[in-house]
């Protein structure tokens, strides 16, 4: 079965193409500016070289097209003609209180995606038109929706209601969702594998997907009970330019001195803050290790608030869980950034976590990186949302 697997946003789309009878890719690629002038799509067939295509993508019908153009071309294509795709697995962010598992899209699926587009207002758009895109080029062909917040669904309500007035709750939705779900639900049960538990309902796991975007799940028996991220996906811990957490008086504070509007401190909430923020360099963690190696105070201060915040959100997952059976970092600080991961563990080695100092300093590939005396498992998972929706998208059509 070969499984298209889209991933839209409002002006790119990126794929890959799965034969699940190996779950291998046999090509992958993107579409950039879709909607403006110099709309590229750069094609990846596994084994050969790069193709790119310099051509006009006004809408995402046109950029759908072109990459089926690109799969079944003579020069890099790795298909002879879009029959020859089973179905098509779609990334979505935002499902709401809907959907608590990757689904089939109907037309009742696609109305519920719009309804929660006030919840996801900059992806939940572009999902659709993905989406839709498909349904008009491949009619006939089953498109499947995998949700990034349906792993979180299993939260009890002790973990995902805030203390506002409970009416917010009921009228408008105002809940904490998480985000990051598909890699979370993947590394987790990964780890489950790998260490033997799989269908264990003791199986206690702390999942730290690290990146620009970063959250926490606390996982037991494959479901999730917290999540770090929020409503949107500014909650939780400092980010590439999210705040994080911060005291919500902040905001009217810093408005009236600044003379701000809401949509202004919004945005820099998320795209001026975090990492970034403290700096004043970057948003990319390997500039600001370059320069705190250089000397640079305020970007050694950024890492510090980062690991330093991490390690306090495992702490209070493990006692959410009562107690921990592993840790697992994953996503691209996570795979790759041995210092973050020594740091954020460092202060918990009372809880038995613990980290070989040598195994650490691997990167890419999956790890154990458990020190000597350590009670507590310590793996590096890289996380592979794409092969996620790929199987979803596989077990959902097959059944």
């Amino acid at each position: 079965m070969n499984i298209l697997v889209i991933n839209a946003g409002s002006s790119s789309l990126k794929y890959q193409l799965f034969n699940m009878d190996n779950e291998s890719v046999t090509a992958k690629g993107v579409c950039e500016r879709i909607g403006m002038d110099g709309s590229v799509l750069t094609h990846k067939p596994t084994g050969a070289e790069p193709v790119v295509y310099n051509e006009p993508m006004p809408t995402h019908v046109n950029a759908i097209q072109l990459v089926f153009k690109a799969l079944t071309a003579e020069k890099g294509g790795v298909i002879k003609s879009m029959s020859e795709i089973n179905a098509v697995g779609h990334r979505v962010l935002h499902g709401g209180e809907k959907f608590s598992e990757s689904v089939l899209v109907t037309p009742e699926v696609e109305a519920a995606i719009e309804e929660n587009i006030p919840l996801g207002p900059l992806h939940n758009p572009a999902n659709l038109m993905g989406i839709r895109a498909c349904k008009e080029i491949m009619p006939g062909v089953p498109q499947v929706a995998v949700f990034d917040t349906a792993f979180h669904q299993t939260m009890p309500p002790k973990a995902f209601i805030y203390a506002l007035p409970y009416d917010y709750y009921t009228k408008h939705h105002v809940r904490r969702y998480g985000f990051h779900g598909t890699s979370h639900r993947f590394v987790s049960a990964r780890a489950a594998q790998i260490l033997g538990r799989e269908n264990d309902p003791n199986f206690r796991i702390v999942t730290c997907h690290l990146g620009n975007g970063s959250s926490f799940a606390a996982v037991k028996g494959g479901k999730c009970m917290d999540t770090s991220m929020g409503i949107t996906p500014l909650e939780g811990i400092p980010m590439g330019t999210r705040s994080g957490d911060i005291d919500p008086a902040i905001l009217e504070y810093v408005m009236d001195k600044e003379k701000l509007d809401i949509k202004e401190m919004t945005n820099i909430l998320n795209k001026k803050s975090g990492m970034l923020g403290i700096s004043g360099i970057s948003s990319d963690f390997r500039d600001l290790e370059t320069a705190a190696n250089e000397g640079n105070e305020r970007a050694q201060l950024a890492l510090d608030i980062f690991t330093y915040d991490g390690g306090k959100l495992i702490a209070s997952y493990i006692a959410a869980l009562g107690g921990v059976d592993a840790i697992v970092f994953t996503a691209g600080v996570g795979e790759n950034d041995g210092v973050t991961r020594a740091r954020m563990c460092e202060n918990l080695g009372f809880m038995g976590i613990k980290i070989d100092a040598e195994k650490n300093k691997q990167r890419g590939k999956e790890l154990d990186i458990t020190g000597e005396g350590g009670t507590v498992k310590v793996l590096v998972i890289p996380t592979n949302e794409e092969l996620m929706i790929a199987r979803d998208t596989q077990e959902i059509v097959n059944r």
